[in-house]
């Protein structure tokens, strides 16, 4: 499970950096700009979820220990 949370993680920053290059800062609520910053706050969303989900197994892993 660590393995493959580290991996949707690794696939979200990089669809991160890939959106960034596509932003226009000149436009940025252009057609492509507003489509990439809806792209980076999935991603951002992504992460975070991903650490909460790595953070409940860290701490039902030590519940488990401690019975």
């Amino acid at each position: 499970m660590k393995i493959f949370t580290l991996f949707l993680a690794l696939i979200a920053v990089a669809l991160i950096a890939y959106n960034i290059t596509i932003l226009d800062f000149s436009n940025l609520l252009g057609k492509d700009s507003t489509v990439a910053l809806i792209s980076i706050i999935a991603c951002i969303c992504a992460i975070l979820l991903l650490l909460i989900l790595h953070t409940s197994k860290k701490i039902d892993r030590k519940i488990k220990e401690g019975k």
